[in-house]
C-alpha cells in the first residue's frame, strides 16, 4: 500500500519548498519530491535559485564588486591598496559554501516541520474519475516507488532556453550554471542575450578583468524596462571599460573549437561580423520544465508556450492539482514563486474546511524586478510606455542620486528614481529605479503600491537623513513639482 499524504509537491525550488513549509505549518501531512543533484552527485534542495541561480550569482557579484572597488575606487576615499589580485578559486569556494549552507538549511526546515523529502523525478499518474487521491511515481537511478496524495502542487521550475546553433557543454559554451563555475577569468567573454542573466554574468567577469561582448537580438536594450531607465543604463554601461553591448544582431553560426568559440552574426545594419571569444555564455531566457510530469497520460493541460495552464489562483485543469512558479504564466522570479506557493497552501486549507469564496490571488503588478548590475536596476508596476499604450493619463516625479548626500558620501551617484502616478487620483502606478542599492529601496515602492498609496502619501513620510531613501521621497515630491533639493 503506497504511503499517503495530504499534499505532495513536485519540485523543491522557491515555489515548492515554501509551499511545503506553509502546508506543514497549516497542519497538513506533506511530502516534497525533488530530483536536483549537486556537482558531487548528492541531493540538493532549493532548485535553480539556490543551486545555480539567484544565490550563487549574487555571491559572485558581491565578490567581483569588492575586487573592482579595491582596484579602482578605494583610492577616491584615500584608501590605497597595492597589487590587488583576485583568487577565483577562493571566490568560487565562498560561493559554494553559501549555496551549501542554504540548501542544507532547507533540509533542516523540512525536518523541523515534519515534511518528508523524497529524491527523484515525480510523475503524476493518470487518475480514474472516481478516485479521490493522486498517485505519484518517484524515480531515482532506476528505483521507483509510488505515493498517494489528495492534493498535488507542481513546482518544477524552468530550464535555460537552448540555442539551436551549438550545444551547451559548460566547457566552451556555458549556461548560467557553467558561468558560475569558471575557474579562471577568460580574456574575452561573449554573452548571447542582454537580459537579467546575461547582464549579471557579464558584470561578474568584466569586473574581474574579462573583456565582455554582449550580443542581443532585440533592436533595443532592456526593452521590458522603462525606456528612460534603459537608456540611462546603456549610457552608464557603455562607459565601462571592457564592456560592449550590441543590439539588433542576428546570429548565423557558432563554432565551439578547442581553444575558442567563433560566432558569426550580422549586426543591426546587416553587416556580417565575426566574434572570437575564449568562452561563450548563452543567456537567451528560460523555458518551463514539464519533462517527466506525465502530461501525455494524465491530461494535464499546457498552454501554447508550454507552460502548465492555470487560472489566477494557480489551479490546473486537473482536480486538486495546482502549479506555481516558473512552470506557469507570469514573471520567472523566485519571490513570485514563493508567494504563489504560500497562496496555494492556504487555498488548499480553505478548500479542506469547505469555506466559500476565493483566496486573494498574487498580484503581478506589485511583484518587484531587480537586475543586480552596477548600478542596480529595479522596478515595480507599469512603465511609461505601458501607460501610454493603455491611454492612461499620468504624472511623473524624478530625482537623481547625484543630488543626494548619502550617494555622494559612498561615491555612487549614477542614476535616478522615477515615480509614475495617476493624473487624477495620484495613485502610484509604477516606480522605476537605477542607482546604488535600489534592490533594497524598491521594497518601499512595493509596499506603497500594495496599499494603493498616492505620491502624496510617500511625500508625507519622513525619510532618514542622510539616506538613499530620500531620493524616493524627493521623486514623490516631484510628481507635484515640489522636489526640494534640485
Amino acid at each position: 500500500m503506497p504511503e499517503s499524504f495530504d499534499v505532495a509537491i513536485i519540485g523543491a525550488g522557491p515555489g515548492g519548498y515554501v509551499a511545503a513549509i506553509r502546508c506543514a505549518q497549516l497542519g497538513m501531512n506533506t511530502v516534497c519530491i525533488d530530483e536536483w543533484k549537486n556537482t558531487k552527485g548528492k541531493a540538493s534542495l532549493g532548485g535553480t535559485c539556490l543551486n545555480v541561480g539567484c544565490i550563487p550569482s549574487k555571491a559572485l557579484l558581491e565578490s567581483s564588486e569588492n575586487f573592482y572597488q579595491a582596484k579602482y575606487k578605494f583610492s577616491n576615499h584615500g584608501v590605497m591598496v597595492e597589487n590587488v589580485s583576485a583568487d577565483i578559486s577562493v571566490m568560487i569556494a565562498r560561493k559554494d559554501k553559501i549555496v551549501t549552507t542554504f540548501t542544507t538549511g532547507i533540509a533542516s526546515l523540512f525536518k523541523k516541520n515534519k515534511i518528508k523529502s523524497l529524491h527523484g523525478r515525480g510523475t503524476l499518474l493518470k487518475r480514474e474519475p472516481s478516485a479521490d487521491t493522486w498517485t505519484i511515481r518517484v524515480s531515482d537511478n532506476g528505483i521507483t516507488e509510488e505515493i498517494q496524495a489528495k492534493y498535488v502542487i507542481l513546482a518544477t521550475g524552468s530550464n535555460p532556453r537552448p540555442l539551436n546553433f551549438v550545444p551547451i557543454d559548460n566547457e566552451m559554451v556555458l549556461d548560467n550554471s557553467g558561468a558560475l563555475a569558471l575557474t579562471e577569468v577568460p580574456k574575452r567573454l561573449g554573452v548571447i542575450g542582454a537580459g537579467v542573466i546575461g547582464l549579471e554574468m557579464g558584470s561578474v567577469w568584466r569586473r574581474l578583468g574579462a573583456e565582455v561582448i554582449i550580443l542581443e537580438a532585440m533592436p533595443g536594450f532592456l526593452m521590458a524596462v522603462d525606456e528612460q531607465v534603459a537608456k540611462e543604463a546603456r549610457n552608464i554601461f557603455s562607459k565601462e571599460p571592457g564592456l560592449q553591448i550590441h543590439t539588433g544582431i542576428n546570429i548565423q553560426s557558432i563554432q565551439a573549437l578547442k581553444k575558442n568559440v567563433v560566432v558569426n552574426y550580422s549586426d543591426y545594419s546587416g553587416q556580417e561580423q565575426t566574434l572570437e571569444v575564449d568562452k561563450l555564455i548563452v543567456a537567451i531566457g528560460r523555458v518551463p520544465n514539464t519533462a517527466g510530469l506525465g502530461v501525455e497520460d494524465n491530461g494535464l493541460l499546457l498552454d501554447e508556450r508550454g507552460f502548465v495552464a492555470v487560472d489566477q489562483h494557480c489551479r490546473t485543469n486537473l482536480t486538486n492539482v495546482y502549479a506555481v512558479g516558473d512552470v506557469v504564466r507570469g514573471p520567472m522570479l523566485a519571490h513570485k514563486a514563493s508567494e504563489e506557493g504560500v497562496a496555494v497552501a492556504e487555498m488548499i486549507l480553505h478548500q479542506e474546511k469547505n469555506k466559500t469564496g476565493e483566496n486573494e490571488a498574487v498580484d503581478f503588478n506589485t511583484v518587484p524586478w531587480v537586475i543586480y548590475t552596477a548600478p542596480e536596476i529595479a522596478w515595480v508596476g507599469k512603465n511609461e510606455q505601458e501607460l501610454k499604450a493603455a491611454g492612461i493619463a499620468y504624472k511623473v516625479g524624478q530625482f537623481p542620486f547625484i543630488a543626494n548626500g548619502r550617494a555622494r558620501a559612498i561615491g555612487e551617484t549614477s542614476g535616478f528614481i522615477k515615480v509614475l502616478a495617476d493624473e487624477k487620483t495620484d495613485r502610484v502606478l509604477g516606480v522605476h529605479m537605477i542607482g546604488p542599492h535600489v534592490s533594497e529601496l524598491i521594497s518601499e515602492a512595493v509596499m506603497a503600491m500594495k496599499f494603493s498609496a498616492s505620491s502624496q502619501d510617500i511625500a508625507c513620510i519622513v525619510h532618514a537623513h542622510p539616506s538613499l531613501s530620500e531620493v524616493f521621497h524627493e521623486a514623490a515630491l516631484g510628481v507635484d513639482k515640489r522636489a526640494l533639493h534640485i
